[in-house]
């Protein structure tokens, strides 16, 4: 009986599972997935510029995907955010590396701080290039103080609640001092909590220094010496030296057909109802995105 026998190059252009099925015989894969921007659980006028598990969740599990599957890397490149959205995609990147049985590399770039350190942990592996930021195991909250400004103004604040605490911290409004500690109650919690993944995820790998829970950030070299990160190196060197005989394959966020098409959506057109207020809260959620970068001068 004849077998037809389909060549390889015909079977690496066959689209989804079928070329993988087809070609299951061929090298192994490691998937490479980019975790980029500010962890918030608000879209961006363009999606790709925050990470939230909305947005990476399919991306994530494309990359897991692979029959051949070696291994999954995360380039990392994020000054964190939204401490409720980094536990979620840590926690799924943790369940979907159990499920598929590979080891997860993490690769920190420009900066992998807070949050986005919180990311690189969800791996088992964590390298940096000697010039990246690493750390930021804190927690942080910044917000204004308008009182005075519409006092000067002449500007009445007319705020009507059921329940005492319901207008906490508003920024209208003087500072109570017990709003002040109930804030800090709250970031010491949470604090705990980033402590207890970074010491559940590096174990004895961590040096016995206080200082890495308060918040600092370092050089590849020195968090190398810390603990935070295993190696210096790029993903491309690393993963070419350990998986030689595997195809490094780039799995990228899909985008909407409207994005791809190049239209936006309708409610942030300033022509329709409610459009200049949806510009307007884009163009604070982008400065926010940008004091966040610019923390450590990117």
């Amino acid at each position: 009986m004849d077998v037809l026998r389909i060549p390889a190059a015909v079977t690496s252009r066959l689209p989804g599972k079928l070329g993988e099925t087809v070609g299951a015989v061929g090298a192994p894969v490691v998937s490479v997935v980019r975790l980029q921007g500010v962890i918030s659980a608000q879209a961006a006028p363009v999606p790709r510029q925050v990470l939230n598990l909305s947005s990476v969740e399919k991306t994530l599990e494309r990359a897991f995907a692979p029959e051949r599957l070696a291994a999954v890397a995360l380039v990392v490149n994020s000054p964190g955010g939204s401490p409720t959205q980094s536990q979620l995609i840590g926690d799924r990147i943790r369940s979907l590396a159990a499920e598929s049985e590979v080891p997860v590399l993490a690769f920190c770039e420009d900066v992998a701080a807070s949050g986005g350190y919180w990311l690189a942990c969800a791996a088992d592996e964590i390298y940096a290039c000697s010039t990246s930021i690493v750390g930021s195991i804190g927690v942080i909250s910044a917000g204004f103080g308008l009182d005075g400004l519409i006092e000067r103004w002449g500007v009445t604040r007319r705020l009507h609640t059921a329940g005492g605490s319901k207008s906490r911290l508003d920024p209208f409004l003087p500072e109570k001092a017990e709003d002040v500690a109930w804030l800090t109650d709250l970031q010491e919690q949470l604090h705990e909590r980033f402590t207890a993944w970074v010491r559940e995820r590096r174990g004895d790998r961590l040096a016995g220094d206080t200082e890495l829970f308060d918040g600092e950030v370092w050089l590849g070299e020195r968090a190398r010496e810390l603990g935070l990160v295993d190696g210096i190196g790029t993903a491309h060197d690393v993963l070419t030296e350990r998986f030689p005989d595997a195809e490094q394959r780039v799995v990228e966020q899909r985008r909407p057909l409207l994005a791809r098409l190049g239209a936006g959506g309708a409610a942030s057109l300033p022509g329709l109802p409610g459009g200049v207020a949806a510009a307007g809260h884009e163009l604070l959620g982008a400065l926010e995105a940008r004091a966040a970068w610019a923390r450590y001068g990117l």
